[in-house]
């Protein structure tokens, strides 16, 4: 598909298209057959009816699911965390599928857009504090992206070749309950913005619909900053490395999980559920992270999980799980 679209229009395609081996991605799902993405003519209308489409039919299943393992009923959230940051949605998603669902009227939605990578990361991270400020209440968090509405054949840019080779679609759920005896206990979160890096991830919009922004290296980047960066975040929390049995990390690219193995004094091969997830899933975005815990928890989680996630800002978010 890559050669249908750019081979004879991109000069250096030859050069770039080894991409598609070394991304370390082998499967992706998306939300529209092959042929929808060969269109020429694609514009926003189109884009944004895809990923509603494939959003609700997402959400729908990804919230099913979480309530179904919790053993609760729809009517039984308080409050809705969505995170998605690759379409525009208003009303947001979980307006939109309350009646499948049978959420409550009186719902409280906390639509979250903006944090690319960084969402399932910082999604968790609010649903644990709207959880904590109403003890006894339950909060949905829905971390879901559809990425592959923003592949541009129109693009010839290394940028979009890159995109087209690394992304996917997907989404990911989870209850959160103050009090509750559950699998994790989110212990802590925090943040940290590099300055000055607004050029490094991120969308522009034209009238085709959004484009993506990778102006700058990102495995190089985060073997010198997430080091630094990271020691601030666990310390925020009250914790330091040496505290911390595994990290989850968000799996970029293989490239990127490489980086991080250094950047973190991890032993080169130590994120292999991150690099399984990225191969059979591709970059979904937001709740990549997401679907690295979920393995993390069928094998059994050890004492404190450290997720995080790098994203535009450019920022990384980091969060504390102890079992």
């Amino acid at each position: 598909m890559a050669h249908q679209v750019f081979a004879g229009r991109f000069r250096d395609f030859d050069r770039i298209a080894p991409v598609f081996e070394t991304t370390g991605v082998r499967c992706r799902y998306t939300v529209q057959p092959p042929e929808w993405y060969l269109r020429a003519n694609l514009d926003w209308p189109e884009r944004t009816k895809a990923y509603l489409h494939g959003a609700e039919a997402l959400f729908v299943e990804v919230a099913a699911r979480a309530l179904d393992q919790a053993g609760l009923r729809a009517g039984d959230i308080d409050a809705i965390v969505t995170v998605s940051s690759t379409g525009i949605a208003t009303p947001s998603l979980e307006a939109r599928v309350a009646s499948r669902l049978g959420f409550r009227a009186d719902i409280e939605r906390v639509p979250v857009f903006g944090l690319g990578c960084a969402g399932g990361v910082s999604g968790l991270a609010i649903a644990g504090r709207l959880a904590a400020a109403r003890p006894g209440g339950v909060v949905l968090m829905v971390a879901l992206e559809i990425c592959t509405t923003a592949f541009r054949a129109d693009q010839l840019t290394k940028a979009s070749i890159v995109a087209s080779a690394l992304f996917g679609d997907g989404a990911a759920g989870c209850i959160v309950r103050a009090g509750d005896d559950g699998i994790a206990r989110i212990e802590g979160s925090s943040q940290h913005m590099w300055p000055d890096t607004l050029d490094i991830m991120g969308w522009d919009v034209d009238e085709k619909g959004l484009r993506v922004i990778f102006d700058r290296a990102i495995p190089p980047f985060a073997e010198n900053e997430v080091g630094p960066a990271m020691a601030g975040i666990l310390r925020r929390i009250g914790l330091v490395a040496r505290d911390v049995d595994r990290f989850a990390c968000h799996p970029g690219g293989a490239k990127v999980i490489t980086a991080l193995e250094t950047a973190l004094h991890l032993d080169q091969g130590t994120l292999d559920h991150e690099r399984d997830v990225l191969a059979e899933y591709g970059n979904m975005s937001a709740p990549t992270v997401l679907f690295v815990v979920d393995r993390l928890m069928r094998q059994g989680l050890p004492r404190r999980t450290l997720m995080t996630a790098m994203g535009p800002g450019f920022s990384c978010a980091g969060l504390s799980l102890a079992a």
